[in-house]
């Protein structure tokens, strides 16, 4: 295939990466999160513990979704950099989390941004390290936690 062609196809490629990832938090799966890290992938989301492994991965995220009646995290602005079977991403995100009868407030939402390092497998494109960097938040935070 062509460089330029296998660019484009590579680039997409990992922008599906970071769709499916928005799509495994707001349905909680896990098998789906499954193809977006490495079984071994790092990850600091939100804060600077570190996060080993997709366990403690998802532990995280469900411990913070997991009792929401519906959260929607949307991307944008990604830049991807492609560079042999490694890559990087940044992009955007606007997550908004709702959990109906929460005191003080039912929504909370969380802007900030992605920057993640990824790997080519036989399986396609998936994290080795994400870096979640919150920029500002608004509403009850009491929503994310129970």
């Amino acid at each position: 295939m062509e460089p330029d062609l296998q660019r484009l196809f590579d680039e997409a490629a990992v922008r599906d990466v970071a769709a499916r990832y928005c799509w495994a938090l707001d349905t909680l799966d896990r098998p789906l999160l499954e193809t977006v890290f490495l079984s071994d992938a790092t990850a600091r989301l939100g804060n600077a513990h570190l996060l080993d492994g997709i366990d403690a991965i998802w532990g995280r995220i469900h411990a913070a979704l997991g009792s929401l009646t519906v959260s929607q995290h949307l991307i944008g602005s990604q830049l991807v950099e492609v560079t042999g079977d490694t890559a990087t991403q940044q992009c955007y995100l606007h997550a908004q989390h709702v959990r109906e009868g929460t005191e003080g407030g039912t929504q909370y939402i969380v802007a900030g941004t992605y920057i993640d390092r990824l790997e080519r497998t036989p399986a396609g494109w998936r994290i080795r390290h994400r870096d979640l960097t919150v920029q500002w938040t608004s509403g009850n935070v009491r929503v994310v936690r129970p």
